[in-house]
């Protein structure tokens, strides 16, 4: 796809996405009621849940592409997983913020190390890793490769985050919505939490794409300025 072509279909992610946050904040703040137990600070909720699953959706983007790229060789791909990676970290560091300011009501303290909190720390550093690993070879193609195989490994602790709440003793609340039995909440509460992962989904493939056409204009105008020709979609594996 031409850039020109990314940057329109950027575009087209990016209105609708913009426009359900929009009527998620209208949601939030004057349409669903207030939860009884925690009162006002739930509502961060809408912002948080679907943070976190963007997050995931996106770091499971990076360990597919990865994989694939290891396979192929295909630089289309490393280019996918570096734009997934990036959005991916936004997404958990607004997950990272949002949680304290919940905890500071719900627990009394901004920050303590239990399961949740602290693996899903670790999935951010594991990523912030990937993101800096590509840089630290003096070959790029070896960043590359080292960078995507610690992009398939992080995803391994996206089970654990999910399950840290079962497994372990944990003063993360369970899961309210995907639940065997069904929601156990309120249906404006359902349907403000779907409009937030709407939004946050449409605004990470609008970052992927928008980055992802940076990413080919950096490598062709690399490529070009070295008088060399642009790295084959096909070759540059492991």
């Amino acid at each position: 796809m031409q850039l020109t072509g990314l940057r329109r279909t950027g575009v087209l992610l990016a209105i609708p996405g913009i426009a359900l946050v929009l009527l998620l904040h209208w949601q939030v703040f004057f349409w669903v009621p207030t939860e009884v137990t925690m009162g006002v600070i739930q509502r961060i909720y809408y912002v948080h849940v679907p943070s976190a699953w963007v997050a995931f959706m996106a770091f499971g983007i990076v360990a597919a592409c990865s994989a694939a790229y290891l396979w192929l060789g295909d630089e289309r791909l490393d280019m996918a997983a570096v734009s997934a990676a990036e959005g991916g970290v936004l997404f958990t560091t607004i997950v990272l913020l949002t949680g304290p300011l919940w905890a500071r009501t719900a627990w009394g303290t901004w920050w303590t190390w239990e399961p949740r909190l602290t693996s899903t720390l670790l999935l951010w550093f594991i990523y912030v890793g990937y993101l800096l690993l590509r840089g630290a070879t003096d070959s790029p193609q070896r960043g590359k490769r080292f960078a995507a195989v610690l992009g398939i490994l992080g995803i391994l602790d996206i089970p654990l985050i999910h399950l840290s709440v079962t497994w372990f003793r944990s003063l993360h609340p369970q899961a309210v919505v995907m639940r065997p039995e069904g929601p156990q909440a309120d249906p404006s509460m359902v349907i403000t939490l779907l409009t937030g992962l709407a939004a946050f989904t449409l605004l990470f493939f609008a970052i992927m794409t928008y980055r992802y056409a940076l990413e080919r204009l950096t490598v062709e105008r690399s490529t070009a300025f070295a008088g060399t020709p642009a790295p084959s979609v096909a070759g540059g594996g492991a």
